[in-house]
């Protein structure tokens, strides 16, 4: 699975909406319709790791390394 569509994924689980994550981040909608239109492991660090503080998960998790969600301390 590409990290794109493991975003995606959490986001629809967590119950948020893809708007809602795009206003709270300042993560753009149309990278949002580029992930669905061709997912994607090109992800930037740091969108990466404001989307995991978002969505209270670890970028271990987004990035597929683990499949334990919890941030680790």
């Amino acid at each position: 699975m590409e990290h794109s569509q493991r975003i995606l994924k959490v986001i629809g689980e967590k119950g948020v909406t893809e708007y809602r994550v795009t206003k709270d981040t300042g993560i753009s909608n149309s990278l949002f319709a580029k992930w669905k239109e061709r997912p994607t492991s090109k992800i930037s660090s740091e969108k990466l790791v404001l989307i995991a503080d978002y969505l209270g998960c670890s970028v271990d998790y987004l990035l597929g390394r683990t499949e334990n969600p919890e941030v680790n301390q």
